[in-house]
């Protein structure tokens, strides 16, 4: 009898549900547009994010070589004219809707923060680690650890 393995997975639904809308907006005749929040991992032309987001044409028209992978989205687009390779994680997805109507789908961005440690200035130690000082007068003295 076969081992039954009750581990759920962690694999989200979020691609396949971009990529249902996808093929459900160009099926339709309308323009998909990607809302994308963006962060230091979204390779987007800076230069047209606005308020931390972009909102991306994703149509066949609009795109080329485009792949709606379970990670990340790529593309290659024009910009002012300008070529440029895009490259969105799945997860700063908001939305991806049609451009005519509105109808899609929305999706909660979970930010993820970065602890940020203040580093000890290597000219200055911490009270804990810090050598003891010469008395005034006296030379400094090394000692050889073994």
């Amino acid at each position: 009898m076969a081992e039954e393995r009750n581990e759920p997975h962690d694999r989200s639904t979020r691609p396949y549900l971009i990529r249902a809308i996808y093929e459900w907006c160009t099926d339709s005749g309308y323009t998909p547009y990607l809302a994308v929040v963006v962060n230091e991992h979204t390779r987007v032309p800076e230069e047209f994010v606005k308020d931390g987001q972009i909102v991306l044409n994703v149509s066949f028209d609009a795109t080329s070589g485009l792949k709606i992978g379970n990670e990340i989205i790529e593309f290659a687009a024009r910009f002012g004219g300008v070529a440029r390779e895009i490259s969105v994680p799945v997860d700063r997805v908001a939305a991806i809707y049609a451009r005519e109507n509105g109808h899609g789908m929305g999706f909660e961005i979970i930010e993820t923060r970065v602890e940020h440690r203040p580093e000890a200035k290597v000219d200055e130690p911490s009270a804990a680690t810090a050598p003891e000082r010469p008395k005034a007068g006296g030379k400094p003295k090394l000692t050889v650890v073994k």
